[in-house]
C-alpha cells in the first residue's frame, strides 16, 4: 500500500489550515502488465460540520482497501469555516483523482464520494451540485472533472425541514435560515445526480431516517438509479457497527447492520455493469 498525505487549498479562501486528503493506494506491482485499474473511493466522515469522525474515516478506508479499492480520507474544513468551502475541497478531491488516474491506476468510471451523517450531506451536495458554474469557475476545470460517478450516503444529513439536525446547518451556515433552504438536498436532486447507494437505520434519534427518505424520494422522481437500506434497529453514527468502530462506552456495535459494507462494494462493482 502506498500511503500520503496532499493538502488541499481553495484559490480565493484563506484559511489558517490547508485540508487533508489522506490517500492510501494499493500498489499493483503484483498485476504488472495487466493494466488494472481500481476504483477509487473518497471518505467524508460525519460530526456535525463541528469536528470529523475517527471512527468514520481510517476504518472505513481499510474495508475498501481489503475489497481491492482504492481508498481516501478528507478531512475537510468544519466551523467556524463556513460554506461552500467543505463543498469545494471534495469538488477538488475529485478532480485530482481524475487528473491522477492513469498514474494511481484508478478507474476514472468508478470514481466514488461516501459521506457519513454531516458528511453525507458533503457527499449528497456535491452529487446534486457537481455541475454548477461556481465550482468549475473556482477550482479553474470543468464541471465534468468534479462529477462523482456514485455516492455512497450512511445516515446522512440531507434536510433542513422538519427532519432537520438543525446543529449540522447551525455550523455549515449559521443561523439565517434563509439559507438553509439552499441546501437542503432533497429539492435539489435533478436527473444529473449520479447513482446513490444510501442506508440507515429506523431507530436513529439524531438524524431521523425521514432524511434519506425524502432524498429517495426525490431521486426516484427524478429516475436517478438509488438502493436503499433501513435496519429496524441502530441509532446514529453507526459506522463499520462492529467492534472495531464502537464507541468509547462500547456502544454502536449492531451485527445486523454490519453488512452494509458489503452490499456497497458489491454496488461499486455493478456500477460498470459488472456481475458480482
Amino acid at each position: 500500500m502506498i500511503y500520503e498525505v496532499i493538502n488541499l487549498k481553495i484559490d480565493g479562501y484563506s484559511l489558517d489550515t490547508p485540508a487533508r486528503l489522506e490517500c492510501y493506494r494499493l500498489d499493483n506491482r503484483h498485476k504488472e502488465g495487466m493494466n488494472y485499474l481500481r476504483p477509487a473511493v473518497i471518505i467524508c466522515p460525519g460530526g456535525g460540520y463541528s469536528h470529523l469522525s475517527n471512527r468514520e474515516s481510517e476504518p472505513i478506508a481499510m474495508r475498501y482497501l481489503a475489497a481491492g479499492f482504492h481508498a481516501f480520507v478528507l478531512k475537510y474544513h468544519v466551523a467556524p469555516v463556513r460554506y461552500p468551502v467543505a463543498l469545494l475541497e471534495l469538488a477538488s478531491s475529485v478532480k485530482l483523482l481524475r487528473e491522477h488516474a492513469k498514474e494511481w491506476e484508478i478507474d476514472d468510471s468508478k470514481i466514488i464520494i461516501s459521506g457519513f451523517s454531516a458528511g453525507g450531506h458533503l457527499a449528497a451536495n456535491l452529487a446534486c451540485h457537481w455541475n454548477q458554474e461556481f465550482i468549475a469557475k473556482t477550482l479553474n476545470t470543468t464541471k465534468e472533472q468534479v462529477r462523482p460517478n456514485g455516492c455512497i450516503l450512511g445516515y446522512p444529513v440531507i434536510t433542513s425541514g422538519e427532519f432537520a439536525h438543525r446543529g449540522s446547518f447551525e455550523h455549515l451556515l449559521g443561523e439565517d435560515e434563509n439559507l438553509w433552504s439552499q441546501v437542503s438536498l432533497e429539492t435539489q436532486v435533478t436527473e444529473q445526480t449520479p447513482p446513490v447507494f444510501i442506508w440507515s437505520t429506523f431507530e436513529d434519534a439524531s438524524v431521523p431516517v425521514e432524511n434519506s427518505l425524502l432524498f429517495v424520494s426525490a431521486l426516484r422522481k427524478h429516475k436517478v438509479s438509488t438502493e436503499f437500506h433501513m435496519y429496524p434497529h441502530g441509532g446514529h453514527g453507526l459506522a463499520l457497527a462492529n467492534e472495531e468502530t464502537q464507541n468509547e462506552k462500547g456502544n454502536k456495535v449492531f451485527v445486523e447492520c454490519q453488512d452494509w459494507i458489503d452490499m456497497a462494494i458489491r454496488w461499486i462493482h455493478k456500477l460498470g455493469g459488472e456481475q458480482c
